[in-house]
């Protein structure tokens, strides 16, 4: 089994840089090699950089993930809305905020109404998606008739608006503008890493009905948790899309630049890969943030069925492990339903996150009959003692977009179920 290894080595006496680290003047990054029945072999990987605390990274750059420690370069920017609940309650754990514009929105609390009626899921987190293996929900939902999974329990109900208002407060939130980028995954570290690498899913096009879609090795990180590097290497990346997007110019600094393959890919596809709002909050050291992305509309002679992917990122901030037992969802729609969906771990695990190994990312999907809704619930959570606790999932909006967006023609990888 592969193990992914940062080895920080000086002749000099060391010192702190802003994220962490020894001199990143003269620190190596090392990758170690293990394979069965052999020993450990270190393969140098390149040079530390300083880590930027205001310009950001540019198309090309090289870094390690801080998190999850794998390799990958900057595809181009995002500019999205960060909505930390931690920052509005002084009884809890606060993190950095790297941003300078607000803007103001208004997302509902955790205290829906626990309420359910019978009708078509939404099928939240009964189609998750994990590793190599990408479910469609449009084949999951397209049968009313379909009963829910053994392992879930879907549930609506009508809700007024005015019950709702009366039962689910709202709170405001303070939304700070921070960067994110579009990054590729190197294809060696996928293995060994506890994030999805064929998490960003889109709809295939109109003329099929069941099509869903995956990009392996896409991810989105934000700013803070980029660790840039240096390397002499033409091709320092293992991904089938690092030549087509990327060439080499030794002059320039990071020396890779985007190709107009590159921009005509990111112009053509813009409407389903556009990252705008992140949720973020934390009950007892666990952070928990959500990334919701609209995917487009199905058209049918009865309805329209409009679906969003979301990213998950389970953080464990403090020294004690816990494990993932269950899920706990509600779904709110504008066409005046709430959903709960319950279930045993995600996406077919119960993760464990330990100080040594301290986050989990997965991605889902859900579908709605109304243009717009909202999310949110909690995960129960066990420690290493044995307490059982709620770690609340900050509530989220789902929001179409009057785009549709378009099929992907270059690495797309169809679902393998289809």
């Amino acid at each position: 089994m592969g193990v992914l290894q940062k080895i920080l080595w000086t002749q000099h006496a060391t010192r702190t840089t802003s994220f962490g680290v020894l001199n990143p003047a003269i620190c190596i990054v090392k990758r170690t090699l293990k394979k069965p029945a052999s020993q450990t072999r270190l393969a140098e990987v390149g040079r530390l950089e300083p880590a930027k605390a205001d310009s950001k990274y540019e198309t090309g750059q090289l870094f390690l993930h801080k998190i999850f420690g794998y390799r990958g370069v900057v595809l181009f920017p995002w500019k999205a809305r960060v909505y930390d609940r931690d920052l509005h309650n002084p009884n809890k754990q606060k993190t950095p905020a790297a941003a300078a514009t607000q803007t103001t929105t208004n997302i509902p609390n955790a205290g829906g109404a626990n309420v359910a009626r019978g009708k078509t899921p939404g099928a939240a987190d009964k189609v998750e998606t994990a590793g190599a293996s990408t479910k469609s929900p449009l084949e999951e939902s397209s049968d009313p008739a379909k009963s829910p999974s053994a392992e879930n329990t879907n549930t609506q109900t009508p809700s007024s608006n005015t019950a709702d208002a009366n039962e689910s407060s709202t709170k405001e939130v303070k939304g700070k503008v921070q960067t994110f980028y579009q990054v590729l995954i190197d294809s060696r570290d996928c293995p060994y890493i506890r994030a999805q690498t064929e998490a960003v899913t889109f709809l295939g096009n109109q003329d099929s009905n069941r099509s869903l879609y995956a990009i392996p090795g896409l991810d989105y990180v934000s700013h803070d948790d980029i660790m840039p590097y240096s390397t002499t290497e033409k091709t320092p990346l293992q991904h089938e899309l690092f030549e087509k997007f990327l060439g080499y110019a030794p002059d320039k600094d990071p020396p890779f630049e985007a190709k107009d393959t590159l921009k005509t890919w990111q112009e053509k596809n813009h409407p389903w890969l556009e990252l705008s709002d992140v949720h973020k909050e934390t009950t007892e050291n666990i952070r928990v943030t959500v990334i919701p992305f609209y995917m487009g509309c199905r058209e049918t002679p009865a309805s329209s069925v409009y679906w969003w992917r979301y990213s998950i990122r389970l953080e464990n901030l403090g020294m004690m492990t816990v494990q993932l037992r269950e899920r706990h969802w509600r779904i709110f729609s504008l066409s005046g339903t709430l959903e709960t969906v319950r279930g045993r771990g995600v996406v077919g695990q119960e993760p464990i996150l330990s100080p040594r190994l301290p986050a989990f990312q997965y991605s889902s999907h859900v579908s709605l009959q109304a243009p717009s809704g909202h999310m949110w619930g909690t995960f129960r959570l066990e420690r290493e003692d044995g307490h059982m606790f709620d770690c609340k999932i900050p509530p989220f909006s789902l929001e179409s977009k009057p785009e549709e967006p378009t099929n992907a023609n270059s690495g797309q990888t169809k679902n393998p179920e289809e």
